[in-house]
């Protein structure tokens, strides 16, 4: 292998040389690059740096020969029928962004228990020679809606840093056993964890207990079927886990179908036993300038309670982008 001298592109602004050379040659290890900086065999535009150097657009890194092992064997080809199903998911798409629309059901990511998800899918959108799609935030597995996938990590971490700047504005739909008094409000409710792995629950803390994290959730009755049911849209202000499904119990009308903060209250009969809730909305900076705001048309178990409890909904407008 000779040495290569490789341009940083816009996309990769801002990146530490070691985080760099991570994402171009994984199997290299920090202490390999540290060497190589004081040996000065690793250089950015002729000139010795450390491995914590930030990079800027149009620089030169001087890639000296590497080991065989420090460069990444090609990925595997993707399945073509995890691709035809994420690919089915698609509601927006340009050169910077992918939004899909979630099924029910679908876990965002591996663990105990799960062996397919929403992870194991990007490689099906990779395009040729090109980076492989990143998730930029989750959503719980029974919960339907917008899962927003950057193309390459410098958008990723431009959209992750406006989810963590709350420039995004997420919306979601719920279907909610009894009726929340007063009908719109923010729960100001803080949140713990007890317990450890897939039988972890998020319950209501005090705020002077030392675990808990402040949680704060918009709510507003967009319509009620009697006291029975309710239709509410909620916007998380904060980003706990399960926060928006706790909330809905703290207030008294748990989330229909919700099988781990609802399993208290008897499911009603007639209506499909799978979590009512689903992420609506989004409005974000987009990347290249502008906002973009994406809506999510409902599930069919969620289309199929609506119509039996006489709720109407308009179908989903189409990806809006303002300049």
């Amino acid at each position: 292998m000779s040495v290569e001298n490789r341009i940083i592109s816009e996309d990769e602004a801002d990146l530490r040389l070691d985080r760099w050379f991570r994402r171009h040659y994984p199997n290299l290890t920090q202490g390999a690059l540290q060497k190589l900086c004081r040996k000065g065999q690793v250089r950015v535009d002729g000139k010795r740096v450390q491995a914590n150097h930030r990079l800027f657009p149009g620089q030169t890194v001087r890639v000296p020969p590497l080991p065989d092992q420090s460069r990444p064997a090609p990925p595997p080809p993707p399945d073509p029928n995890l691709t035809r199903r994420i690919e089915s998911m698609i509601l927006y798409q340009d050169d910077q962004l992918i939004v899909l629309n979630k099924p029910s059901g679908l876990a965002t990511q591996g663990g105990p228990g799960i062996h397919e998800h929403i992870d194991m899918m990007l490689d099906g959108l990779r395009p040729p020679g090109g980076d492989r799609p990143r998730l930029v935030h989750r959503i719980d597995r029974d919960t339907s809606g917008l899962l927003l996938l950057a193309r390459t990590p410098g958008i990723a971490a431009k959209l992750a840093a406006a989810f963590r700047s709350r420039s995004v504005e997420k919306t979601y739909w719920a279907i909610v056993v009894g009726r929340p008094m007063p009908g719109d409000g923010v729960i100001d409710q803080p949140l713990a964890k007890v317990g450890a792995g897939g039988a972890a629950l998020v319950v209501p803390a005090d705020r002077r207990d030392e675990d808990a994290q402040s949680a704060k959730s918009a709510y507003e009755t967009l319509d009620a079927a009697g006291k029975r049911f309710s239709w509410l849209a909620l916007s998380p202000l904060t980003g706990r886990t399960h926060q928006l499904r706790v909330h809905c119990e703290s207030l008294g009308t748990p989330i229909l179908g919700d099988p781990r903060y609802g399993a208290k209250t008897p499911h009603p009969t007639g209506f499909a036993k799978r979590l009512h809730l689903h992420a609506r909305t989004l409005t974000f900076p987009h990347p290249a300038g502008g906002t973009l705001s994406v809506t999510a048309p409902l599930p069919k178990h969620m289309v199929d309670t609506f119509r039996m409890l006489g709720f109407v909904v308009q179908a989903a407008p189409k990806p809006k982008r303002i300049s």
